[in-house]
C-alpha cells in the first residue's frame, strides 16, 4: 500500500498544486514512484475543476515541472486513506485540524515550511519561525516564484521524512 501525501492550500489553484507537482518530482527523483502517492486539494471549494492558476502553470513549467492539475475540495472522509495531510499555512493547518475526525487524523496534519530547516525546525512539528507560505494569488509573478522557492527548499526535508516512513513500512 502507497504512503499517501496530500498538499492543502485554500482554493487549490496556486500553492498546492505547486507542492503537488514538485514533490511529485522529488518523489520520481528519489525511484519512489509507485510507493508514494502525492496529490492536492483545498478548503473551500470555490475553484473546484479549474486548472491551476496560469500563473503556478507558468512557473512550474519555466522550471521544468509538470503541471497537469484539476482543482478540488479536500473532503473529511480522506483521513482514513491519507498518511500525511501537509498544509501550506497556519489557517490550512488549523482548519484541516478541526475537520480531523479523530486526534490521530488531526496528528496527521503538518506544515509543509516546517520541513525546511531554513525556515523552521526540519523536524516536521510545528514550532519555530513563521512557516506559512504566503499566498501568490493577489501579486505578481515574483510572488509565484517565492512560493516554487519555499516548496523546493521545505520538499528536500519533507522527502527524507517521507522516504523514512516508506523504508519503516517495508522492514
Amino acid at each position: 500500500m502507497p504512503y499517501r501525501v496530500c498538499f492543502v492550500c485554500t482554493g487549490n489553484i496556486c500553492r498546492s498544486p505547486m507542492a503537488e507537482s514538485v514533490f511529485r518530482a522529488r518523489v520520481a527523483e528519489a525511484g519512489l514512484d509507485g510507493l508514494v502517492e502525492v496529490d492536492s486539494a483545498g478548503t473551500d471549494g470555490w475553484h473546484e475543476g479549474d486548472g491551476a492558476d496560469p500563473r503556478t502553470v507558468s512557473v512550474l513549467r519555466t522550471n521544468g515541472y509538470e503541471t497537469g492539475h484539476a482543482a478540488r475540495r479536500f473532503r473529511t472522509d480522506w483521513f482514513s486513506r491519507l498518511d500525511l495531510v501537509i498544509a501550506l499555512d497556519a489557517g490550512h493547518l488549523r482548519a484541516l485540524r478541526r475537520l480531523a475526525p479523530t486526534p490521530a487524523d488531526a496528528g496527521k496534519v503538518r506544515l509543509l515550511r516546517s520541513y525546511d530547516t531554513t525556515a523552521g525546525t526540519g523536524t516536521g512539528l510545528d514550532t519555530g519561525a513563521d512557516l506559512d507560505v504566503p499566498d501568490p494569488y493577489y501579486g505578481g509573478m515574483d510572488g509565484f516564484e517565492q512560493c516554487l522557492e519555499m516548496v523546493e527548499a521545505a520538499s528536500l526535508g519533507l522527502l527524507a521524512s517521507v522516504r523514512e516512513q516508506v523504508e519503516g513500512r517495508a522492514a
